[in-house]
Protein backbone atom coordinates (compact mmCIF):
# COMPACT_ATOMS: atom_id res chain seq x y z
CA UNK A 1 0.00 0.00 0.00
CA UNK A 2 3.16 2.38 0.80
CA UNK A 3 3.34 1.74 -2.90
CA UNK A 4 0.12 2.95 -4.07
CA UNK A 5 0.29 6.21 -1.99
CA UNK A 6 3.41 7.60 -3.38
CA UNK A 7 1.81 6.72 -6.29
CA UNK A 8 -1.03 8.51 -5.82
CA UNK A 9 0.65 11.05 -4.70
CA UNK A 10 1.85 12.17 -8.03
CA UNK A 11 -0.99 11.07 -9.65
CA UNK A 12 -3.86 13.33 -7.51
CA UNK A 13 -2.56 16.68 -9.78
CA UNK A 14 -4.19 14.60 -12.85
CA UNK A 15 -7.09 12.82 -10.71
CA UNK A 16 -9.68 14.76 -12.85
CA UNK A 17 -8.42 13.32 -16.35
CA UNK A 18 -7.35 10.24 -15.27
CA UNK A 19 -10.62 9.41 -12.94
CA UNK A 20 -12.84 10.73 -16.29
CA UNK A 21 -10.28 7.92 -18.04
CA UNK A 22 -11.37 5.05 -15.70
CA UNK A 23 -15.02 6.36 -15.75
CA UNK A 24 -15.63 5.79 -19.60
CA UNK A 25 -13.68 2.65 -18.63
CA UNK A 26 -15.95 1.25 -16.58
CA UNK A 27 -19.25 2.80 -18.84
CA UNK A 28 -18.31 1.25 -21.93
CA UNK A 29 -17.11 -2.26 -19.44
CA UNK A 30 -20.76 -2.32 -18.61
CA UNK A 31 -21.53 -1.13 -22.06
CA UNK A 32 -20.30 -4.26 -23.96
CA UNK A 33 -21.86 -6.47 -21.60
CA UNK A 34 -25.41 -5.70 -22.82
CA UNK A 35 -24.10 -6.26 -26.31
CA UNK A 36 -25.17 -9.88 -25.21
CA UNK A 37 -28.55 -9.13 -23.99
CA UNK A 38 -29.23 -7.94 -27.55
CA UNK A 39 -27.77 -10.88 -29.63
CA UNK A 40 -30.24 -13.42 -26.81
CA UNK A 41 -33.12 -11.25 -27.80
CA UNK A 42 -32.44 -11.53 -31.56
CA UNK A 43 -32.22 -15.00 -30.70
CA UNK A 44 -35.32 -15.16 -28.95
CA UNK A 45 -37.53 -12.18 -30.33
CA UNK A 46 -37.02 -12.34 -34.23
CA UNK A 47 -35.54 -16.08 -34.97
CA UNK A 48 -37.28 -18.16 -32.17
CA UNK A 49 -40.29 -15.76 -31.82
CA UNK A 50 -40.79 -14.58 -35.27
CA UNK A 51 -40.81 -10.57 -34.56
CA UNK A 52 -39.23 -9.38 -37.69
CA UNK A 53 -40.29 -6.30 -37.34
CA UNK A 54 -37.59 -5.89 -34.14
CA UNK A 55 -34.70 -6.68 -36.54
CA UNK A 56 -33.75 -3.72 -37.81
CA UNK A 57 -34.29 -1.78 -34.38
CA UNK A 58 -32.22 -4.44 -32.64
CA UNK A 59 -29.11 -4.46 -35.11
CA UNK A 60 -28.79 -0.45 -35.07
CA UNK A 61 -28.87 -1.18 -31.35
CA UNK A 62 -25.89 -3.15 -31.79
CA UNK A 63 -23.86 -1.21 -34.39
CA UNK A 64 -25.12 1.87 -32.20
CA UNK A 65 -23.31 -0.19 -28.94
CA UNK A 66 -20.28 -1.12 -30.67
CA UNK A 67 -19.46 2.17 -32.29
CA UNK A 68 -20.41 4.28 -29.19
CA UNK A 69 -17.98 1.66 -26.79
CA UNK A 70 -15.37 2.03 -29.58
CA UNK A 71 -15.52 5.61 -29.02
CA UNK A 72 -15.74 5.85 -25.15
CA UNK A 73 -12.33 3.30 -25.20
CA UNK A 74 -10.74 5.46 -28.06
CA UNK A 75 -10.88 8.68 -25.65
CA UNK A 76 -10.30 6.65 -22.47
CA UNK A 77 -7.13 5.51 -24.07
CA UNK A 78 -6.17 9.08 -24.42
CA UNK A 79 -6.49 10.10 -21.37
CA UNK A 80 -4.54 7.66 -19.44
CA UNK A 81 -1.72 7.59 -21.66
CA UNK A 82 -1.70 11.18 -21.35
CA UNK A 83 -1.86 10.94 -17.56
CA UNK A 84 0.76 8.47 -17.24
CA UNK A 85 3.28 10.83 -19.36
CA UNK A 86 2.45 14.04 -17.52
CA UNK A 87 2.69 11.65 -14.01
CA UNK A 88 5.57 9.42 -15.00
CA UNK A 89 7.37 12.43 -16.36
CA UNK A 90 6.94 14.54 -12.69
CA UNK A 91 8.70 11.47 -11.23
CA UNK A 92 10.96 11.05 -13.15
CA UNK A 93 12.44 14.66 -12.90
CA UNK A 94 12.12 15.25 -9.44
CA UNK A 95 13.76 11.37 -9.54
CA UNK A 96 16.80 12.87 -11.07
CA UNK A 97 16.40 16.68 -9.40
CA UNK A 98 16.82 14.54 -6.28
CA UNK A 99 19.63 12.45 -7.68
CA UNK A 100 21.75 15.72 -8.42
CA UNK A 101 21.30 16.36 -4.85
CA UNK A 102 23.18 13.06 -3.50
CA UNK A 103 26.98 13.70 -2.37
CA UNK A 104 29.96 11.44 -3.17
CA UNK A 105 29.17 9.04 -1.16
CA UNK A 106 25.61 7.46 -2.43
CA UNK A 107 27.34 7.41 -6.07
CA UNK A 108 29.83 5.08 -4.51
CA UNK A 109 27.53 2.93 -2.79
CA UNK A 110 25.73 2.73 -5.96
CA UNK A 111 26.22 1.26 -9.45
CA UNK A 112 25.62 3.15 -12.12
CA UNK A 113 24.10 0.32 -14.14
CA UNK A 114 21.50 0.34 -11.04
CA UNK A 115 21.17 3.61 -11.29
CA UNK A 116 20.04 3.39 -14.85
CA UNK A 117 18.05 0.66 -14.30
CA UNK A 118 15.82 3.10 -11.93
CA UNK A 119 15.73 5.81 -13.72
CA UNK A 120 14.63 3.65 -16.87
CA UNK A 121 13.20 0.31 -16.95
CA UNK A 122 11.84 0.74 -13.55
CA UNK A 123 10.10 3.84 -14.62
CA UNK A 124 8.80 2.21 -17.38
CA UNK A 125 7.05 -0.68 -14.92
CA UNK A 126 5.58 2.54 -12.89
CA UNK A 127 3.96 4.14 -16.09
CA UNK A 128 2.82 0.60 -17.56
CA UNK A 129 1.13 -0.04 -14.09
CA UNK A 130 -0.85 3.57 -14.41
CA UNK A 131 -1.86 3.60 -18.43
CA UNK A 132 -3.06 -0.72 -18.00
CA UNK A 133 -2.83 -2.69 -15.36
CA UNK A 134 -5.04 -0.41 -13.25
CA UNK A 135 -7.70 0.52 -16.10
CA UNK A 136 -7.50 -3.28 -16.57
CA UNK A 137 -8.11 -3.75 -12.75
CA UNK A 138 -11.18 -1.47 -13.09
CA UNK A 139 -12.33 -2.94 -16.33
CA UNK A 140 -12.14 -6.34 -14.85
CA UNK A 141 -13.70 -5.39 -11.59
CA UNK A 142 -16.81 -3.55 -13.90
CA UNK A 143 -17.10 -6.41 -15.90
CA UNK A 144 -17.34 -8.86 -12.86
CA UNK A 145 -19.76 -6.93 -10.67
CA UNK A 146 -21.89 -6.68 -13.40
CA UNK A 147 -21.71 -10.02 -15.58
CA UNK A 148 -22.64 -11.64 -11.95
CA UNK A 149 -25.75 -9.21 -11.87
CA UNK A 150 -27.00 -9.81 -15.11
CA UNK A 151 -26.30 -13.87 -14.73
CA UNK A 152 -28.13 -13.87 -11.39
CA UNK A 153 -31.21 -11.99 -13.21
CA UNK A 154 -31.34 -14.81 -16.13
CA UNK A 155 -31.71 -18.09 -13.59
CA UNK A 156 -29.68 -17.81 -9.78
CA UNK A 157 -29.43 -21.79 -9.84
CA UNK A 158 -27.58 -21.63 -13.70
CA UNK A 159 -25.46 -18.90 -12.34
CA UNK A 160 -24.63 -20.18 -9.20
CA UNK A 161 -23.21 -23.51 -10.86
CA UNK A 162 -20.45 -20.81 -12.89
CA UNK A 163 -19.41 -18.74 -9.92
CA UNK A 164 -18.53 -22.09 -8.08
CA UNK A 165 -15.61 -21.94 -9.93
CA UNK A 166 -14.59 -18.78 -8.97
CA UNK A 167 -13.16 -19.49 -5.86
CA UNK A 168 -10.60 -22.17 -6.82
CA UNK A 169 -9.84 -19.38 -9.58
CA UNK A 170 -9.37 -16.71 -6.93
CA UNK A 171 -7.17 -19.44 -4.71
CA UNK A 172 -4.85 -20.11 -7.53
CA UNK A 173 -4.32 -16.39 -7.89
CA UNK A 174 -2.83 -15.88 -4.68
CA UNK A 175 -0.49 -18.47 -5.20
CA UNK A 176 0.83 -17.32 -7.92
CA UNK A 177 1.43 -13.61 -6.96
CA UNK A 178 2.98 -14.77 -3.64
CA UNK A 179 5.74 -16.59 -5.57
CA UNK A 180 5.99 -14.38 -8.72
CA UNK A 181 7.02 -10.89 -5.99
CA UNK A 182 10.65 -12.64 -5.19
CA UNK A 183 11.16 -14.03 -8.67
CA UNK A 184 10.52 -10.59 -10.00
CA UNK A 185 13.21 -9.26 -7.76
CA UNK A 186 15.65 -11.17 -8.43
CA UNK A 187 15.28 -10.78 -12.34
CA UNK A 188 15.22 -6.71 -11.36
CA UNK A 189 18.34 -6.86 -9.86
CA UNK A 190 20.18 -8.67 -12.18
CA UNK A 191 19.36 -6.84 -15.15
CA UNK A 192 20.80 -3.99 -12.86
CA UNK A 193 23.96 -6.22 -13.11
CA UNK A 194 24.14 -6.92 -16.56
CA UNK A 195 23.24 -3.07 -17.20
CA UNK A 196 26.34 -2.27 -15.19
CA UNK A 197 28.78 -4.59 -17.39
CA UNK A 198 27.56 -3.06 -20.65
CA UNK A 199 27.93 0.39 -19.11
CA UNK A 200 31.50 -0.06 -17.92
CA UNK A 201 32.23 -1.90 -20.99
CA UNK A 202 31.34 0.67 -23.14
CA UNK A 203 32.84 3.46 -21.03
CA UNK A 204 35.96 1.88 -20.50
CA UNK A 205 36.18 0.21 -24.62
CA UNK A 206 39.52 2.06 -24.88
CA UNK A 207 40.97 0.11 -22.08
CA UNK A 208 39.10 -3.00 -22.91
CA UNK A 209 40.74 -3.07 -26.44
CA UNK A 210 44.59 -1.76 -24.75
CA UNK A 211 44.94 -4.72 -22.92
CA UNK A 212 43.53 -7.25 -25.42
CA UNK A 213 40.81 -7.91 -22.81
CA UNK A 214 38.06 -8.91 -25.11
CA UNK A 215 37.73 -12.24 -24.46
CA UNK A 216 37.54 -11.54 -20.63
CA UNK A 217 35.10 -8.89 -20.96
CA UNK A 218 32.66 -11.37 -23.38
CA UNK A 219 33.04 -13.63 -21.05
CA UNK A 220 32.52 -11.92 -17.73
CA UNK A 221 29.16 -10.17 -19.87
CA UNK A 222 28.26 -14.14 -20.55
CA UNK A 223 28.23 -14.76 -17.19
CA UNK A 224 25.66 -12.29 -16.01
CA UNK A 225 23.95 -12.78 -19.42
CA UNK A 226 23.43 -16.51 -18.14
CA UNK A 227 22.26 -15.20 -14.41
CA UNK A 228 19.73 -12.59 -16.14
CA UNK A 229 18.69 -15.98 -18.49
CA UNK A 230 18.41 -18.00 -15.49
CA UNK A 231 16.41 -15.33 -13.67
CA UNK A 232 14.11 -15.13 -16.28
CA UNK A 233 13.59 -18.83 -16.66
CA UNK A 234 12.68 -19.11 -12.91
CA UNK A 235 10.01 -16.29 -13.69
CA UNK A 236 8.78 -18.50 -16.47
CA UNK A 237 8.79 -21.43 -14.56
CA UNK A 238 6.09 -19.90 -12.11
CA UNK A 239 3.82 -18.90 -14.93
CA UNK A 240 4.09 -22.49 -16.59
CA UNK A 241 3.43 -23.57 -12.89
CA UNK A 242 0.24 -21.45 -12.48
CA UNK A 243 -1.05 -20.29 -15.48
CA UNK A 244 -2.33 -23.28 -17.24
CA UNK A 245 -4.20 -24.32 -14.12
CA UNK A 246 -6.04 -20.85 -14.84
CA UNK A 247 -6.58 -21.22 -18.03
CA UNK A 248 -7.97 -24.61 -17.53
CA UNK A 249 -10.26 -22.57 -14.95
CA UNK A 250 -11.88 -20.30 -17.48
CA UNK A 251 -12.07 -22.92 -19.53
CA UNK A 252 -13.93 -24.52 -17.40
CA UNK A 253 -16.92 -21.71 -17.16
CA UNK A 254 -17.44 -22.19 -21.03
CA UNK A 255 -17.53 -26.07 -20.62
CA UNK A 256 -20.05 -25.81 -17.62
CA UNK A 257 -22.39 -23.26 -19.78
CA UNK A 258 -22.41 -25.79 -22.28
CA UNK A 259 -23.50 -28.92 -20.16
CA UNK A 260 -25.26 -27.47 -17.40
CA UNK A 261 -27.16 -24.46 -20.28
CA UNK A 262 -27.64 -27.31 -22.61
CA UNK A 263 -29.52 -28.91 -19.86
CA UNK A 264 -31.87 -26.24 -18.53
CA UNK A 265 -32.95 -25.62 -22.07
CA UNK A 266 -34.11 -29.03 -22.12
CA UNK A 267 -35.97 -28.44 -19.12
CA UNK A 268 -37.39 -25.20 -20.47
CA UNK A 269 -35.72 -23.48 -17.62
CA UNK A 270 -33.81 -21.17 -19.69
CA UNK A 271 -34.54 -19.93 -23.79
CA UNK A 272 -31.76 -20.59 -26.30
CA UNK A 273 -30.86 -16.41 -26.45
CA UNK A 274 -30.74 -16.82 -22.35
CA UNK A 275 -28.29 -19.46 -23.17
CA UNK A 276 -26.61 -17.06 -25.77
CA UNK A 277 -26.71 -14.28 -23.04
CA UNK A 278 -24.77 -16.41 -20.50
CA UNK A 279 -22.09 -17.58 -23.37
CA UNK A 280 -21.93 -13.64 -24.29
CA UNK A 281 -21.15 -12.95 -20.35
CA UNK A 282 -18.92 -15.66 -19.39
CA UNK A 283 -16.47 -15.17 -22.31
CA UNK A 284 -16.45 -11.57 -21.27
CA UNK A 285 -16.46 -12.35 -17.52
CA UNK A 286 -13.32 -14.99 -18.93
CA UNK A 287 -10.82 -12.00 -20.08
CA UNK A 288 -10.26 -10.54 -16.64
CA UNK A 289 -10.19 -14.58 -15.44
CA UNK A 290 -7.58 -14.87 -17.37
CA UNK A 291 -5.72 -11.63 -16.98
CA UNK A 292 -5.65 -12.26 -13.25
CA UNK A 293 -2.50 -14.40 -13.46
CA UNK A 294 -0.96 -10.91 -15.51
CA UNK A 295 -2.00 -9.02 -13.62
CA UNK A 296 -1.17 -9.80 -10.59
CA UNK A 297 2.14 -9.94 -12.01
CA UNK A 298 2.51 -6.33 -13.37
CA UNK A 299 1.66 -5.24 -10.16
CA UNK A 300 4.30 -6.91 -8.38
CA UNK A 301 6.73 -5.48 -10.79
CA UNK A 302 5.33 -2.28 -10.16
CA UNK A 303 5.71 -3.03 -6.36
CA UNK A 304 9.83 -4.02 -6.91
CA UNK A 305 10.30 -0.86 -9.48
CA UNK A 306 8.34 1.67 -7.43
CA UNK A 307 10.15 0.22 -3.88
CA UNK A 308 13.81 0.56 -5.96
CA UNK A 309 12.52 4.30 -7.42
CA UNK A 310 11.39 5.02 -3.98
CA UNK A 311 14.28 3.69 -2.60
CA UNK A 312 16.57 6.21 -5.00
CA UNK A 313 14.54 9.31 -4.27
CA UNK A 314 14.00 8.79 0.06
CA UNK A 315 18.25 8.73 0.20
CA UNK A 316 18.79 12.03 1.90
CA UNK A 317 21.87 13.41 1.32
CA UNK A 318 24.77 12.58 4.11
CA UNK A 319 25.93 16.20 3.32
CA UNK A 320 23.53 18.38 4.83
CA UNK A 321 23.16 21.98 3.70
CA UNK A 322 22.86 24.07 7.50
CA UNK A 323 24.64 26.93 6.70
CA UNK A 324 22.20 28.41 3.91
CA UNK A 325 22.09 31.70 6.11
CA UNK A 326 25.91 31.89 5.35
CA UNK A 327 25.28 32.29 1.76
CA UNK A 328 26.64 35.01 -1.04
CA UNK A 329 30.11 34.95 1.73
CA UNK A 330 33.06 36.79 0.10
CA UNK A 331 35.91 34.16 0.57
CA UNK A 332 39.49 35.71 1.19
CA UNK A 333 40.62 32.37 0.69
CA UNK A 334 42.75 31.59 4.44
CA UNK A 335 42.24 27.50 4.90
CA UNK A 336 42.47 25.95 7.89
CA UNK A 337 42.46 22.15 8.81
CA UNK A 338 42.47 21.96 12.81
CA UNK A 339 43.39 17.78 13.77
CA UNK A 340 40.96 16.43 10.76
CA UNK A 341 40.59 12.60 10.31
CA UNK A 342 38.24 11.01 7.66
CA UNK A 343 38.38 7.13 6.53
CA UNK A 344 36.31 5.81 3.01
CA UNK A 345 34.13 3.06 4.56
CA UNK A 346 35.41 2.60 7.72
CA UNK A 347 38.98 2.53 6.11
CA UNK A 348 41.35 5.24 7.72
CA UNK A 349 42.82 8.25 4.69
CA UNK A 350 43.78 11.07 6.72
CA UNK A 351 45.31 11.27 10.29
CA UNK A 352 45.39 14.27 12.74
CA UNK A 353 45.84 16.64 9.40
CA UNK A 354 46.83 20.12 10.59
CA UNK A 355 48.07 23.38 8.50
CA UNK A 356 46.86 27.04 7.95
CA UNK A 357 47.22 28.42 4.04
CA UNK A 358 47.06 32.40 4.16
CA UNK A 359 44.78 33.96 1.54
CA UNK A 360 46.92 34.68 -1.55
CA UNK A 361 49.27 32.11 -1.07
CA UNK A 362 50.12 28.85 -2.88
CA UNK A 363 50.12 25.52 -1.44
CA UNK A 364 51.32 22.44 -2.50
CA UNK A 365 50.93 19.00 -1.50
CA UNK A 366 52.89 16.25 -2.75
CA UNK A 367 53.13 12.46 -1.99
CA UNK A 368 52.46 9.14 -3.27
CA UNK A 369 49.38 7.59 -5.11
CA UNK A 370 47.07 7.18 -2.17
CA UNK A 371 48.56 9.22 0.50
CA UNK A 372 45.85 11.42 0.95
CA UNK A 373 46.42 14.48 -1.18
CA UNK A 374 43.16 14.55 -3.23
CA UNK A 375 41.02 13.83 -0.24
CA UNK A 376 42.04 16.74 1.64
CA UNK A 377 40.56 19.31 -1.26
CA UNK A 378 37.19 16.88 -1.49
CA UNK A 379 37.03 17.92 2.53
CA UNK A 380 37.73 21.49 1.29
CA UNK A 381 34.89 21.22 -1.32
CA UNK A 382 32.99 18.94 1.49
CA UNK A 383 32.59 16.46 -1.29
CA UNK A 384 32.49 14.28 2.42
CA UNK A 385 32.26 14.77 5.56
CA UNK A 386 35.21 14.74 8.03
CA UNK A 387 35.05 12.14 10.60
CA UNK A 388 36.79 14.59 13.37
CA UNK A 389 38.17 17.85 13.09
CA UNK A 390 37.57 20.98 11.70
CA UNK A 391 38.03 22.67 8.12
CA UNK A 392 37.74 26.65 8.45
CA UNK A 393 37.63 28.89 5.37
CA UNK A 394 38.18 32.79 6.61
CA UNK A 395 37.69 31.53 10.64
CA UNK A 396 34.46 29.84 9.44
CA UNK A 397 33.51 26.01 9.97
CA UNK A 398 32.68 24.84 6.06
CA UNK A 399 29.32 23.24 7.45
CA UNK A 400 28.35 26.67 8.17
CA UNK A 401 28.52 28.02 4.57
CA UNK A 402 26.10 27.45 2.33
CA UNK A 403 27.20 24.48 0.00
CA UNK A 404 26.62 26.96 -3.59
CA UNK A 405 28.66 29.51 -2.22
CA UNK A 406 31.25 27.42 -0.98
CA UNK A 407 31.56 25.21 -4.38
CA UNK A 408 30.82 28.80 -6.11
CA UNK A 409 33.90 30.55 -4.75
CA UNK A 410 36.22 27.60 -4.73
CA UNK A 411 36.81 26.30 -8.36
CA UNK A 412 38.64 22.44 -8.72
CA UNK A 413 40.48 21.11 -11.61
CA UNK A 414 39.87 17.37 -11.56
CA UNK A 415 42.50 14.68 -11.43
CA UNK A 416 39.86 12.77 -13.36
CA UNK A 417 39.19 14.89 -16.78
CA UNK A 418 35.55 14.83 -17.69
CA UNK A 419 34.28 16.74 -20.62
CA UNK A 420 30.41 16.56 -22.35
CA UNK A 421 29.27 16.00 -25.68
CA UNK A 422 29.68 19.39 -26.57
CA UNK A 423 31.14 22.11 -27.99
CA UNK A 424 35.12 23.33 -26.74
CA UNK A 425 33.32 26.57 -25.82
CA UNK A 426 30.49 24.89 -24.04
CA UNK A 427 33.01 22.83 -22.07
CA UNK A 428 34.97 25.43 -21.18
CA UNK A 429 32.29 27.64 -20.18
CA UNK A 430 30.14 24.79 -18.36
CA UNK A 431 30.67 26.76 -15.51
CA UNK A 432 29.57 30.24 -16.47
CA UNK A 433 27.51 29.26 -19.49
CA UNK A 434 26.58 32.91 -20.16
CA UNK A 435 30.62 33.86 -20.34
CA UNK A 436 31.53 36.11 -23.94
CA UNK A 437 33.41 34.40 -26.18
CA UNK A 438 36.01 36.81 -25.33
CA UNK A 439 36.93 35.39 -21.70
CA UNK A 440 36.60 32.11 -23.11
CA UNK A 441 39.46 32.86 -25.18
CA UNK A 442 41.60 34.67 -22.27
CA UNK A 443 41.57 31.06 -19.96
CA UNK A 444 42.33 29.14 -23.08
CA UNK A 445 44.94 31.09 -23.88
CA UNK A 446 46.33 30.74 -20.39
CA UNK A 447 45.60 27.55 -20.08
CA UNK A 448 47.61 26.61 -23.21
CA UNK A 449 44.44 25.72 -25.17
CA UNK A 450 44.12 28.22 -27.23
CA UNK A 451 46.71 27.37 -29.99
CA UNK A 452 45.81 23.76 -30.63
CA UNK A 453 41.67 24.60 -30.46
CA UNK A 454 42.36 26.89 -33.42
CA UNK A 455 44.06 24.17 -35.52
CA UNK A 456 40.53 22.47 -35.62
CA UNK A 457 38.38 23.15 -38.22
CA UNK A 458 35.66 24.52 -35.92
CA UNK A 459 37.78 26.01 -33.67
CA UNK A 460 35.64 26.84 -30.34
CA UNK A 461 32.62 25.42 -32.04
CA UNK A 462 34.39 22.34 -32.37
CA UNK A 463 32.19 18.75 -30.67
CA UNK A 464 34.15 16.92 -28.74
CA UNK A 465 32.89 13.34 -28.32
CA UNK A 466 31.97 11.53 -25.29
CA UNK A 467 34.38 12.05 -22.35
CA UNK A 468 36.82 13.73 -24.51
CA UNK A 469 37.23 11.37 -27.27
CA UNK A 470 39.01 12.55 -29.93
CA UNK A 471 41.49 14.46 -27.79
CA UNK A 472 44.83 13.56 -26.27
CA UNK A 473 45.52 13.66 -22.15
CA UNK A 474 46.89 17.04 -22.18
CA UNK A 475 44.47 18.38 -24.59
CA UNK A 476 42.02 17.45 -22.06
CA UNK A 477 43.65 18.41 -19.05
CA UNK A 478 44.36 22.47 -20.81
CA UNK A 479 40.58 22.68 -21.65
CA UNK A 480 39.37 21.26 -18.15
CA UNK A 481 41.81 23.84 -17.08
CA UNK A 482 40.23 26.52 -18.13
CA UNK A 483 37.05 25.78 -17.95
CA UNK A 484 38.03 26.16 -13.85
CA UNK A 485 39.70 29.13 -14.50
CA UNK A 486 36.74 31.04 -16.02
CA UNK A 487 34.77 30.94 -12.27
CA UNK A 488 37.31 33.32 -11.38
CA UNK A 489 37.46 31.77 -8.15
CA UNK A 490 38.79 32.61 -4.79
CA UNK A 491 39.91 29.52 -4.27
CA UNK A 492 41.96 27.46 -7.11
CA UNK A 493 42.67 24.24 -7.05
CA UNK A 494 44.66 21.91 -9.19
CA UNK A 495 44.53 18.17 -8.66
CA UNK A 496 47.32 16.98 -11.01
CA UNK A 497 46.32 18.97 -13.41
CA UNK A 498 49.21 19.24 -15.38
CA UNK A 499 50.27 15.50 -15.32
CA UNK A 500 49.98 14.73 -18.77
CA UNK A 501 51.93 17.73 -20.12
CA UNK A 502 55.21 18.35 -21.26
CA UNK A 503 57.51 20.50 -19.11
CA UNK A 504 57.72 23.50 -21.44
CA UNK A 505 53.68 23.36 -21.49
CA UNK A 506 53.70 22.94 -17.79
CA UNK A 507 56.10 26.01 -17.07
CA UNK A 508 53.96 28.65 -18.99
CA UNK A 509 51.09 27.61 -17.55
CA UNK A 510 52.49 28.17 -14.38
CA UNK A 511 53.99 31.61 -15.38
CA UNK A 512 50.78 32.89 -16.84
CA UNK A 513 48.48 31.63 -13.63
CA UNK A 514 51.31 34.22 -11.88
CA UNK A 515 50.78 37.14 -14.24
CA UNK A 516 47.12 36.82 -13.32
CA UNK A 517 46.06 40.10 -12.25
CA UNK A 518 43.66 38.60 -9.64
CA UNK A 519 45.58 37.20 -6.22
CA UNK A 520 43.91 34.21 -5.68
CA UNK A 521 44.79 31.28 -2.72
CA UNK A 522 45.89 28.47 -4.80
CA UNK A 523 46.05 24.54 -3.82
CA UNK A 524 48.22 22.47 -6.23
CA UNK A 525 47.99 18.35 -5.85
CA UNK A 526 50.83 17.04 -7.92
CA UNK A 527 53.00 14.39 -8.07
CA UNK A 528 56.24 15.91 -10.06
CA UNK A 529 57.83 18.21 -7.94
CA UNK A 530 58.41 20.71 -11.33
CA UNK A 531 54.92 22.16 -11.01
CA UNK A 532 55.47 23.33 -7.12
CA UNK A 533 58.73 24.33 -6.61
CA UNK A 534 57.67 28.38 -6.25
CA UNK A 535 55.24 27.37 -3.63
CA UNK A 536 54.56 29.31 -0.68
CA UNK A 537 54.01 26.11 1.49
CA UNK A 538 54.57 22.16 0.06
CA UNK A 539 53.39 19.72 2.66
CA UNK A 540 54.42 16.24 1.85
CA UNK A 541 52.04 13.71 2.98
CA UNK A 542 52.41 10.14 3.42
CA UNK A 543 50.17 6.82 4.80
CA UNK A 544 47.57 9.95 5.47
CA UNK A 545 49.76 12.11 7.47
CA UNK A 546 51.61 15.60 6.77
CA UNK A 547 55.09 14.04 7.31
CA UNK A 548 57.26 17.54 5.81
CA UNK A 549 56.23 20.73 5.32
CA UNK A 550 57.81 23.46 4.21
CA UNK A 551 59.37 25.52 1.15
CA UNK A 552 61.05 24.11 -1.57
CA UNK A 553 64.68 25.18 -0.86
CA UNK A 554 63.79 24.63 3.31
CA UNK A 555 62.80 20.68 2.02
CA UNK A 556 65.49 19.80 0.34
CA UNK A 557 67.64 21.31 3.44
CA UNK A 558 65.96 18.71 5.75
CA UNK A 559 67.27 16.11 2.93
CA UNK A 560 64.07 14.22 4.02
CA UNK A 561 61.44 12.33 2.09
CA UNK A 562 60.95 15.50 -0.56
CA UNK A 563 64.63 15.53 -0.94
CA UNK A 564 64.51 11.96 -2.21
CA UNK A 565 61.38 12.24 -4.15
CA UNK A 566 63.43 15.25 -5.53
CA UNK A 567 66.76 13.55 -6.23
CA UNK A 568 65.07 11.50 -7.95
CA UNK A 569 62.77 13.17 -9.93
CA UNK A 570 65.16 16.14 -10.88
CA UNK A 571 68.49 15.49 -10.43
CA UNK A 572 70.42 17.86 -11.77
CA UNK A 573 67.64 19.33 -14.23
CA UNK A 574 68.15 23.15 -14.66
CA UNK A 575 64.67 25.25 -15.18
CA UNK A 576 66.36 28.24 -16.30
CA UNK A 577 66.05 26.64 -19.83
CA UNK A 578 62.40 27.71 -19.51
CA UNK A 579 62.65 30.90 -18.12
CA UNK A 580 64.06 33.32 -20.90
CA UNK A 581 61.10 31.99 -23.39
CA UNK A 582 58.62 33.84 -24.24
CA UNK A 583 54.89 32.84 -22.85
CA UNK A 584 52.27 33.18 -25.39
Amino acid sequence: MANLKWLWDYLKKYGLMYGTGLLLLAFFSVLSLYVPQIMGKLIDEVIEGGKNELLKPLLLALIAATLFRTTLAYIHTVLQEKTSQNVIHDIRTEAYRRLNKQDFTFFDRNRTGDIMARMTGDMDAVRHFMAHVIPQFVKGIVTLVFAIWMMLRINIPFALCIFAIMPITCYITFKFADKILPALHEVRQQFSRLNTVVQENVSGHRVVKAFAREDFEVNKFDTENEKFREANLKTARIWEKYLPPLDFMCNMVLFVILIVGGFFVSKKLITVGDLVIFQGLAQRLNIPMRMIGWLASDFQRFNASSSKIRELMDQEPEIKNVGIRLSNLKIKGRIEFRDVNFGYRNTPVLHDINFVIEPGQTAAFIGATGSGKSTIMNLILRFYETDDGLILIDGVNVKNIDLKTLRSRISIAMQDVFLFTDTIEGNISYGVPDASFEDVKRVAEIAEADEFIREFPDGYDTIIGERGVGLSGGQKQRIALARTLLKDPDILILDDTTSSLDLETEFKIQQSLEKLNRKRTTLIITHRISSIINADQIFVMDKGRIVERGTHEELLGKKGLYYDVYMNQMGDFNFSQFENREVV
